[in-house]
């Protein structure tokens, strides 16, 4: 199918996915977990062959991203089920009164058709489809070249669920075209699409915020910052961010900037080279004179590495450090470690991201974290969605009005 017919078909079965009960989606869920599971072999066949086309073009970070195994399907599987558990929040009343003889109720309901462009993250496919799904929406995914053999297996295997409850199957659809025509269409399909969510770089993000002509989320790409002030406990400080940085580096919530401060930089800094020895740091000049490292360079400050890199920057205050992370940050997360409650106050206070974090690390910005079962993606805008996106970021609402023949 064209991109094109997929999304008409998309628009019919919107239609349909809107009326089914909650007990029909939930039990349509529980059969994709099942059918994602029995297609465990299929799907990590597919995966290989991506993971090897990919081997020579992506760094070896971004190389696990992509691959799958036995625990990740069924990691993908369990969040399905997760998904199937959560609260409906299509027909939610969210606010409701009598008025001048009106009866009016402001309801939530599905958007119509969301439309994701990704990259090479295949248990992205299987997040998007089941949270669309679960939230009344018909869905249409756009995987990354990288990822498609993989993302068409999982498609197929959501599919093959909805066939079996009798559910209209173009309620999940994956985009057949990679190139960046495909992308371009999704953009700009007024009428078709009601909600475009892309998820992956900066390049991409932006891309789509400015390109786009329908409506649009910026999402994920993630500057996180990380504080340490002069009354940092520093064993806490170096467990989290050695766990914010060196995890799982490859993804969006992972720490790329860690400031320090002046009043303990001597100390602090050669804990944390002997710590993340296994990483790169880019060091400020002051902090370069502590310890060694590569020169941070003018955009060090300004990049998502999603590699063992980390840059590193001396502060002498928290003001200046708010004021570093206000000047730099994506908006996505910021932590500080700090023992002065006081400190902590004012860091939560100013810092403006989604999720602002104290002695706490960055990496537990998730959907699945955050009670959300999984996520559809990490919003870094303020409109209408902040921070981990899940069911209820899938809806938006109407008011519906009743009276007994009131006039105007």
């Amino acid at each position: 199918m064209t991109t094109q017919e997929i999304l008409i078909s998309a628009k019919k079965a919107s239609a349909v996915v809107q009326m089914l009960s909650t007990e029909q989606k939930n039990n349509a869920l529980l059969k994709m977990a099942e059918s994602v599971e029995r297609n465990t072999e299929e799907i990590l066949t597919a995966n290989a062959l991506d993971v090897e086309a990919a081997r020579g073009t992506l760094s070896e970070v971004m190389i696990d991203r992509l691959m799958l195994t036995k625990e990740r399907i069924s990691a993908i599987a369990d969040a399905i089920r997760d998904v199937a558990n959560l609260p409906d929040p299509v027909g939610r009343v969210l606010h409701s009164e009598e008025r001048n003889g009106l009866n009016i109720k402001k309801v939530s309901v599905p958007f119509g058709v969301t439309a994701m462009i990704y990259e090479s993250r295949p248990n992205v496919t299987a997040d998007a489809a089941v949270l669309a799904f679960k939230s009344g929406n018909a869905c249409v995914l756009r995987s990354g070249k990288e990822a498609f053999r993989s993302s068409k297996k999982i498609v197929a295997a959501l599919k093959t669920a909805l066939c079996d409850c009798l559910i209209d199957q173009n309620a999940i659809g994956l985009i057949e075209d990679t190139t960046r025509a495909s992308a371009t269409e999704l953009m700009t399909a007024n009428g078709l699409v009601d909600l475009l969510i892309p998820r992956g770089g900066a390049g991409l993000i932006k891309s789509c915020v400015e390109n786009a002509t329908v409506n649009c989320i910026e999402t994920g790409t993630g500057i996180c910052h990380i504080y340490v002030d002069e009354s940092a406990d520093f064993n806490k400080a170096l467990n989290i961010i050695e766990n914010a940085k060196m995890s799982r580096p490859s993804v969006c919530n992972a720490a790329e900037v860690c400031l320090v401060s002046s009043a303990i930089a001597k100390e602090f800094l050669p804990a944390l080279r002997e710590r993340l020895s296994k990483a790169e740091l880019k060091l400020c000049p002051r902090a370069a004179k502590i310890i060694d490292g590569t020169p941070a360079g003018e955009k060090d400050f300004d990049t998502e590495f999603l590699d063992y890199i980390l840059a590193v920057k001396i502060v002498d205050s928290a003001s200046e450090a708010i004021d570093h992370i206000l000047a730099h940050s994506t908006g996505h997360s910021e932590a500080i470690i700090t023992e002065n409650e006081q400190t902590a106050n004012l860091f939560t206070a100013l810092i403006d991201s989604a999720a602002v974090y104290v002695n706490t690390s960055t990496r537990f910005t998730d959907g699945g974290v955050f009670g959300l079962g999984c996520e559809i993606g990490i919003s870094t805008q303020k409109l209408h969605a902040r921070g981990p996106m899940g069911l209820e970021a899938l809806n938006t609402y109407k008011y519906i009005i009743h009276s007994d023949g009131c006039v105007r």
